[in-house]
């Protein structure tokens, strides 16, 4: 179990929890999963490629090892002909995490995500409730610490993953993505449903995936007015905008295609960007704080720095007074030049 805090005292105390995901879009990068079905069948291939992930995401300042269990479910399994294989895959993801949380004195999180069933159908209420319990009992018993529901898009999925996160007696954090019409499927607005699930018991309530930082931060600072409590943001690092909210729309800018999933790249946010989106987290006072879809370690970093964290990463954050051409020119090792600095124009860059 983890030497810190625990996750009921931190929020407590009113810290901020860096927490890191994204594996799905990381490991597509790296050609190890395939978009579209976004099963994460690496966790049985190569397993020691997620737990080297989790390992970059905390050095670079993630609080939590959150545990490789999105889309590690009965419905998505079926999809590949992996069903047999459910328990191992969620079982090795989940220990890997306790493994890496121990190991680094963090804390370990399961994951539970949408189900990909509608709730209004004849008994897919009770297939929602199967899929649920049976992935927070593996979490529980390999010892996470609380469980992450996210991206779930009916209200009443939502309150069914909370009935049995609480019925294993763990903390729950419930993210929600908000909609281009601010609603859940079949109706329910969502800042109103977050409540409600408050209210049920929900430790931490907030938003995940869809939305980029700033349109994240826009949707926050109008919630703020509602709500004063324990509040999580954990957006796509893609320019989502006022008119194009949602990165399941949005278009390529450069070539006017529809971008999701294989072109987002076109739209991924720079480290500034990220770094203005934690500034305005720790202004607001947003508890948990991370990135979803697109995420990597470098921007973790800087997240995390942005919000005064230094990280074991922060040792290779960018010094460009390091640079050959853009470092202080009297120093060891810059490019020594016999005539006028004017040249590196010629490069782009800019006079030293």
């Amino acid at each position: 179990m983890p030497s810190t805090k625990s996750f009921r005292d931190r929020i407590k105390d009113g810290d901020t929890i860096f927490l890191a995901e994204g594996y799905i879009f990381a490991f597509e990068r790296l050609g190890l999963l395939q978009i579209g079905s976004f099963v994460p069948r690496i966790i049985l291939d190569e397993p020691e490629r997620v737990r080297t992930m989790y390992r970059d995401f905390v050095r670079c300042g993630s609080d939590v090892v959150l545990a490789f269990q999105y889309y590690a479910h009965r419905t998505k399994l079926r999809l590949v002909g992996l069903e047999d294989k459910l328990e191992e895959m969620n079982r090795t993801a989940l220990k890997m995490a306790r493994e890496v949380a121990d190991e680094t004195g963090t804390l370990m999180a399961g994951n539970i995500c949408n189900t990909t069933l509608d709730p209004r159908k004849e008994g897919a209420k009770e297939e929602i409730r199967q899929i649920y319990r049976e992935s927070v009992t593996w979490a529980k018993e390999e010892g996470a610490d609380f469980i992450l529901l996210e991206t779930v898009d009916f209200y009443d999925e939502a309150v069914i993953g909370l009935e049995e996160i609480q019925a294993v007696g763990l903390p729950s954090v419930i993210n929600v993505p908000r909609n281009v019409d601010g609603k859940f499927f079949g109706g329910v607005v969502v800042e109103d449903g977050l409540l409600e699930l408050k209210k049920k018991g929900a430790d931490v309530i907030g938003y995940n995936c869809r939305m980029g930082p700033q349109t994240t931060i826009d949707v926050i600072r109008k919630f703020r007015e509602r709500y004063k409590g324990p509040l999580a943001a954990i957006p796509v690092p893609y320019r989502t905008t006022e008119n194009e909210p949602s990165f399941i729309g949005i278009k390529n800018p450069y070539t006017g295609d529809k971008a999701f999933a294989d072109d987002l790249d076109a739209l991924l946010c720079c480290r500034s960007e990220i770094a203005s989106f934690g500034k305005q987290c720790k202004e607001l006072n947003v508890q948990i704080v991370g990135l979803c879809c697109g995420n990597s370690p470098h921007l973790t970093r800087t997240l995390s720095e942005s919000m005064g964290r230094q990280t074991p990463a922060s040792v290779f954050s960018p010094d460009m007074s390091k640079h050959v051409f853009y470092g202080d020119k009297n120093q060891h090792g810059q490019l020594q030049l016999a005539g006028d600095d004017t040249i590196f124009q010629g490069i782009g860059a800019e006079t030293r």
